[in-house]
């Protein structure tokens, strides 16, 4: 008897008188225990490995965001509607005033001469370059379309100031400023603006 259970056999040798100690039988109830706790420690092994994250491609947001209607840079936005307004100015009061008898007298833009229709074409013109655009029909590299915005809106500013300071004398009584000119005015820095951020954008 050995510690932990086990038993020795001794066997006797053949007529030398020796004897020899036999080694233990082992225990199959344990060899299969031992197996299975090998195999159960391999796979709660195999069971916590996680798999490594898969590296995320982080690609920087698009500069410029679809916008709803086909538009897809806000700059086209913000051209096509500042050329609506110049155009629609054309057709407001851009003089007012009254004798010292009579009914208020109001002189729209499209009424004060060359330079008034001019604005509303210029107005057009800007629209023009926006849907041409929307429709796959761009302008040549040489030309950029922000550019010629940056233009237009600069040819109707000069003529909405121009109006502004000089009121010919045949539209008098109505010798005061209307909100319509103001309106021009404004509506033609801002074709300039959106020209400017066109140009920005394209960059």
């Amino acid at each position: 008897m050995i510690p932990g259970g086990g038993k020795l056999d001794f066997v006797a040798a053949g007529g030398s008188g020796r004897i020899f100690a036999r080694r233990p039988h082992s225990n199959l109830f344990d060899r299969q225990h031992m197996n299975q706790t090998t195999k159960d420690a391999h796979t709660s092994t195999v069971a916590t490995e996680e798999p490594s994250p898969q590296p995320v491609s982080r690609r920087p947001a698009d500069r410029i965001q679809a916008m709803p209607g086909g538009m897809t840079a806000v700059g086209e936005r913000a051209t096509w509607i500042a050329g609506l307004v110049l155009s629609i100015s054309a057709f407001t009061d851009w003089y007012a005033g009254s004798g010292a008898v009579g009914p208020t007298i109001g002189v729209i833009g499209w009424h004060t001469g060359t330079l008034g229709k001019l604005v509303f074409f210029i107005g057009l013109a800007v629209i023009a370059l926006v849907a041409l655009r929307e429709a796959g029909i761009e302008l040549p590299p040489t030309v950029p379309e922000s550019l010629i915005v940056i233009a237009l809106g600069s040819l109707s500013t000069i003529f909405v100031l121009i109006r502004l300071i000089s009121i010919p004398d045949e539209f008098l009584p109505a010798s005061g400023r209307g909100i319509g000119i103001w309106i021009s005015l404004l509506a033609s820095l801002a074709v300039i603006g959106a020209g400017l951020l066109t140009a920005s954008e394209e960059l």
